[in-house]
């Protein structure tokens, strides 16, 4: 189909999205599924909060704190190798990008560590139905930021823009979903 758009005539909305619209299909239906285990959480917390807040205690706030500003750091990283590659500049680019992955690499050793504890106090899924959702949402989210840094990595190789615009995205949807599950198992009461 050929673009008989005049130069004055304004993009459709769909157009102006950065990066590509598979990738926001994949985003929004992401988010709308983190979305959901965050109400069920929630509505499950509130048939038990003093176990909820009791199995909460034995979470490590400050690790959880921490991988909170690596991701964020991460996803700085990741927006300015989309600036680099703007600019055509591809080793900061993929320097950036390599940056960014190994900041998802760090997050997953302090979260791995964090699963490693609990295991070793006898803490799984099966202990409270706080777990199962803490386990559930973090793991998810943990096998995200694998597929983030794959991500990061495969468009790494040719630094194109618009690809790693596209890898950004999907970076800063993991970062997102991070900053809201961080507070709502970790912190609220």
């Amino acid at each position: 189909m050929s673009d008989t758009r005049t130069p004055d005539e304004p993009l459709h909305p769909l157009e102006q999205l950065p990066g590509d619209l598979m990738m926001w299909v994949l985003i929004i239906s992401e988010l709308l599924v983190f979305g959901a285990g965050l109400a069920a959480f929630l509505g499950v917390r509130i048939t038990d909060p003093a176990g909820f807040a009791e199995a909460q205690d034995a979470l490590h706030r400050t690790g959880a704190g921490i991988n909170t500003l690596v991701l964020v750091t991460s996803g700085f990283f990741a927006a300015l190798a989309v600036r680099m590659a703007e600019h055509g500049r591809r080793m900061a680019t993929r320097a950036w990008l390599a940056a960014a992955s190994a900041l998802g690499v760090v997050f997953l050793v302090i979260k791995g560590l964090e699963f490693l504890d609990k295991a070793r106090h006898g803490i799984g899924p099966d202990t409270h139905a706080f777990y199962t959702f803490y386990y559930l949402l973090t793991g998810f989210h943990a096998a995200h930021v694998v597929a983030g840094i794959v991500i990061l990595g495969l468009v790494g190789i040719h630094c194109k823009p618009r690809t790693v615009e596209v890898g950004a995205a999907f970076w800063h949807m993991v970062d997102l979903v991070w900053v809201l599950l961080f507070p709502v198992i970790y912190l609220l009461r």
